[in-house]
């Protein structure tokens, strides 16, 4: 899997904390399935968040992500830890952590590389306030 977008790298076991948020954590290729699925059906774009938990910038950005979710529940938030579904991710041509996908109709129609903030939060608000 690529690298992570940022400068400290050190080693952290525990998942990335998306506490008093509506993200929904995928563990399986039938979860993303699923929820792509149900996204499609309820005409929801999907926001979705590949990271990992040893990343320093994904774990800075995941209380953002967060309470984006919050903020635009008309879209929906998922988020892939790339080293529990390698292979899944590696479909998806990661090549840094963090990774943010826009899927409408299953179709990506937008792609950030990195945890910036304000290129996150603007992507998200332009494709919230549009649906």
């Amino acid at each position: 899997m690529g690298g992570c977008v940022g400068k400290d790298r050190s080693i952290v076991e525990d998942k990335l904390d998306f506490k008093g948020g509506n993200v929904h954590v995928i563990t399986t290729k039938e979860d993303w399935d699923q929820k792509v699925a149900e996204a499609n059906k309820d005409g929801k774009i999907v926001v979705a968040n590949f990271s990992a938990s040893w990343c320093g910038p994904c774990r800075v950005i995941a209380p953002v992500y967060a309470e984006m979710s919050k903020t635009y529940p008309q879209l929906m938030f998922l988020t892939i830890d790339v080293d529990d579904l390698m292979d899944f991710s590696s479909t998806w041509d990661i090549r840094a952590t963090p990774t943010f996908f826009f899927l409408k109709n299953g179709q990506q129609i937008d792609k950030l590389v990195g945890a910036n903030r304000p290129e996150l939060e603007k992507k998200v608000q332009a494709i919230g306030d549009g649906s």
